[in-house]
């Protein structure tokens, strides 16, 4: 909304401020407060230390963080060929098609996440595809999850591309394949860059499907999160969670910075 008048600017970063301090910033710094503490005081963490994060940061907790990355990477780069590939063939598709194909995608985030776990543990624990138990079954549920959002963001891409530019290169003589490989897909990198970060977040944060399929030795973190604040580790927990912000964090700005300099080809 723009506002502009200096009142309506004052009222509106008030507003904002109101809102997101007890909803978004103060839930999160209590997680890193609880990350330094040993225990709780009242209504707030307390017996500051770091020796929490000795625990964040080797064991069974950084085989997580290495599980959850590698699940992440693959995921995303399964659902961004995936999502990118129907993105493109939509186009050609008459209105009917296109939506028929857009509903297909959009169907695994309209459920909840519990149910597409549940569904792929049924499809994929008789052969031919025995899945179940392997680690290629948490990556499938992990891509089946995160495809829709790069096939949307990729799609809304294609809608405001300039078609000049196909127009042109195939007047010069350009090949269907030349004029996808050097016209349209790098128009579309900046796009594909920002699916890419929301893929690998959405990935690295997703636990309901997961906590129905990962087998003892492919945890991602998680589920780890989980464990240890089940078992009543929640400063441990809390340590862990805060790596996993970072980590995710450290990605998406270097994702973040690919999409900057894409932006200016």
């Amino acid at each position: 909304m723009l506002v502009h008048s200096r009142t309506g600017r004052w009222a509106a970063r008030a507003l904002f401020l109101i809102l997101f301090l007890p909803l978004f910033a103060l839930p999160m710094l209590v997680i890193l407060a609880a990350s330094f503490s040993t225990h709780w005081s009242g209504a707030f963490p307390s017996g500051a230390t770091a020796q929490n994060y000795g625990a964040a940061v080797r064991g069974e907790s950084l085989q997580a963080l290495t599980t959850s990355l590698v699940t992440a990477v693959t995921a995303s780069v399964l659902a961004l060929v995936l999502g990118s590939w129907a993105a493109l063939a939509a186009a050609a598709l008459r209105k009917r098609g296109k939506q028929v194909l857009d509903a297909l995608f959009m169907l695994p985030v309209a459920v909840p996440s519990v149910v597409v776990g549940l569904a792929v543990l049924v499809a994929f624990s008789q052969p031919p595809f025995l899945l179940n138990g392997t680690r290629w079954i948490v990556i499938l549920a992990h891509t089946i999850l995160v495809t829709a959002f790069a096939h949307q963001s990729v799609s809304a891409a294609i809608v405001r591309l300039d078609p000049m530019y196909e127009q042109a290169a195939a007047s010069l003589g350009a090949r269907p394949a030349y004029v996808l490989l050097r016209v349209k897909l790098p128009l579309l990198l900046p796009s594909l860059n920002a699916a890419a970060g929301l893929c690998f977040a959405l990935s690295m944060g997703e636990l309901s499907a997961t906590m129905m399929l990962y087998p003892p030795d492919w945890m991602p973190l998680p589920v780890q999160i989980f464990t240890a604040t089940d078992r009543g580790s929640l400063f441990t927990g809390s340590a862990v969670a805060v790596v996993l912000m970072g980590t995710t964090l450290l990605v998406l700005l270097a994702v973040s910075r690919i999409r900057t300099k894409a932006s200016y080809r």
